[in-house]
């Protein structure tokens, strides 16, 4: 007896299921159908056997990846492998696509089966998966299949981006429309023009000539012997633009207003700069056509080439086409209506506009687009799995198709097909070794260049920071050695006469003990201010962060004053002079926070003390 298993791929994770014996669901199918919406008689028919679910969204995204593309993914494989009966000879399983049933038929020897009862099985799990799966809501499996969707239709998105085929669609489709859209409006120039200068329609028959001879000339009573060199440049012809002139001395059109006149101008320069930027797209959709299918370019032209990969969908569609059905390529309602009314179907499609059948007697047009479209076939094949895609087979199958018709006008036998694939094969090889190797030196060249402009950065950050280094020394030193001062003569400013005085203590001092009232050198020159009240007494502390003991609750708040002074940076103490010495410094405050609370903004501070720490200075309170 076989037993049957049933492979069920949901967003959430793999489940195998056990159905019953084959025979009888075989013979039942009719009633397993009418209970597939019956949840009560489906649970009695299947059987949940395990359940994988994925770890996370991206290894949800894997597997499902692999599943579309047919290939047995390793949660996958450890599910089946696990679950599954040893006994390989009466085991089937049945899965919903046909690829992953001869992988896993491949690769782990499990008969599969798809179609039949296994699709109305996989129906009715679909349909009751929430309920077969314990701890799995509907809401849960909704929310995982929404973000599945998402993350799938991402990647396709992204792939489909890289995809330079698109923009060959997107290209022939404006292309298109610019042809129906410049056409329209430069019979709508001609009509509107032609009352006042209906002859000139008649002496030039191109659609952009006429747009822009009608925006030089403008009012034809206007028009002299001194703008006939620009008339000549326009047409290229002089003895065209002598007529033109000719034309509008004796022209029979109406007066024209210089209102009507400005309307007129305008339009015609938009349809110039329509034609002019078809005239760039064409160039782009060459260029890319060279690109992407250069052989089916060098075969058939870029612009038949780009509307059978547009009709496709894309340039793999094309080359997954047969022959047959590229011939009929843009002619599937004629086909359509020829089958309906059992007539003649149509000889060909797109591939009509090809300069080949043009050149087609009547009797061969068939023929020669059936040979046609069979080397349109192996020309978008050629082009859209190469490594390095090349013009080489499109010249030869070009020159194919020339001798195929010759020979139907002429008689004259072609070469054989293997013999010019064999020149292609060696001239292609040839060339792809020489882009091969021009890529190698562009590579290479770029390589250095970004080398190049790395060493160039670094040495000029370097550099860079050097300078900074050399600026903040220089910095460094001018505020060691203007400090002191400009302090001293900012409290003197501030001072408020009173005999106390405060030493700055450098190397050469000892610290904690007084200074003498001079130092030998002069720019160690001992600072002495008169700025503080007499009731502070005697206090000496060594640095800003020790914490003496204070004899008043006065010394403490004169000690915290200077404290904050001192805390700040030498860059504020010219602001501090200027603001203290000014008139908007109307009352001298009587200590260092009053100061400090009256000037905020350019007060901040007096001394720094990085600068303090560096030179080794020390504080000292003394009367």
């Amino acid at each position: 007896m076989v037993l049957l298993h049933v492979l069920f791929e949901h967003a959430a994770g793999y489940a195998l299921f056990a159905v019953r014996e084959v025979e009888e669901i075989s013979l039942l199918l009719p009633q397993v159908e009418e209970s597939i919406l019956n949840i009560g008689k489906f649970h009695s028919i299947v059987r949940l056997v395990a359940f994988s679910p994925f770890k996370s969204a991206q290894s949800a995204l894997e597997n499902v990846n692999a599943i579309s593309e047919g290939i047995l993914h390793e949660d996958l494989r450890l599910l089946l492998e696990t679950n599954l009966p040893a006994k390989k000879k009466k085991t089937l399983l049945g899965v919903s696509d046909a690829k992953i049933g001869a992988a896993v038929q491949e690769e782990l020897g499990y008969q599969c089966q798809t179609g039949g009862v296994v699709a109305e099985i996989t129906r009715g799990i679909r349909l009751h998966f929430h309920t077969l799966v314990k701890g799995l809501t509907a809401q849960s499996a909704s929310k995982a299949q929404l973000g599945l969707g998402h993350s799938y239709s991402r990647a396709k998105v992204k792939f489909n981006v890289n995809r330079v085929d698109n923009m060959i669609i997107q290209s022939i489709s404006l292309l298109d429309q610019l042809d129906k859209d410049i056409n329209t409006f430069s019979m709508r120039v001609r009509e509107w023009y032609g009352y006042h200068f209906p002859e000139l329609v008649k002496i030039v028959s191109d659609n952009y000539t006429y747009c822009r001879l009608a925006k030089c000339i403008g009012n034809r009573k206007e028009l002299s012997e001194e703008r006939l060199e620009a008339l000549e440049e326009i047409v290229m012809d002089s003895a065209k633009a002598q007529a033109i002139l000719d034309a509008s001395r004796s022209s029979m059109g109406m007066d024209i207003s210089p209102i009507d006149l400005i309307n007129i101008e305008s339009f015609s320069s938009r349809v110039i700069s329509l034609s002019e930027y078809r005239k760039g797209l064409q160039e782009y959709l060459r260029s890319k056509m060279g690109q992407v299918a250069p052989s089916l370019s060098a075969l058939i032209g870029e612009v038949v080439g780009a509307r059978l990969i547009s009709h496709a969908g894309s340039l793999t569609n094309l080359a997954k086409y047969p022959a047959s059905t590229v011939q009929i390529l843009g002619a599937e309602k004629a086909l359509f209506r020829a089958l309906k009314t059992r007539g003649n179907t149509p000889k060909y499609g797109l591939i009509f506009h090809s300069t080949f059948i043009g050149r087609a007697a009547t009797r061969n047009k068939g023929r020669i687009s059936r040979y046609l479209a069979n080397k349109c076939t192996i020309a978008s094949r050629i082009d859209c799995f190469s490594d390095v895609p090349t013009s080489v087979f499109g010249d030869k199958l070009r020159e194919q198709v020339e001798e195929r018709l010759a020979f139907y006008e002429t008689g004259e036998p072609p070469r054989k097909n293997l013999d010019v694939m064999k020149e292609a094969m060696v001239e292609a090889t040839e060339v792809a070794a020489e882009i091969k190797k021009k890529e190698k030196k562009k590579k290479k060249r770029e390589k250095k260049r970004l080398e190049a402009l790395a060493v160039a950065a670094a040495a000029e950050e370097a550099e860079n920071s050097v300078l900074e280094t050399t600026m903040e020394a220089e910095v460094k030193n001018q505020e060691c050695a203007l400090g002191p001062r400009l302090a001293a003569e900012a409290l003197t400013l501030l001072s408020d006469g009173e005999a106390w005085t405060w030493y700055f203590h450098h190397d050469l001092c000892a610290p904690g003990r007084s200074c003498p009232k001079s130092h030998p050198a002069e720019g160690e020159e001992v600072a002495r201010v008169h700025c503080l009240p007499r009731e502070l007494g005697t206090m000496q502390f060594p640095g800003f962060n020790s914490a003496p003991a204070y004899s008043s609750k006065r010394q403490r708040q004169v000690a915290l004053g200077i404290a904050e002074w001192c805390s700040g940076a030498w860059a504020s103490v010219p602001e501090c002079l200027s603001a203290c010495s000014s008139d908007r410094c109307s009352e001298p405050p009587r200590h260092p926070r009053q100061c400090l609370r009256l000037h905020r903004s350019g007060l901040q501070a007096l001394i720094s003390a990085r600068a303090d720490r560096s030179r080794g200075v020390t504080w000292e309170y003394s009367s």
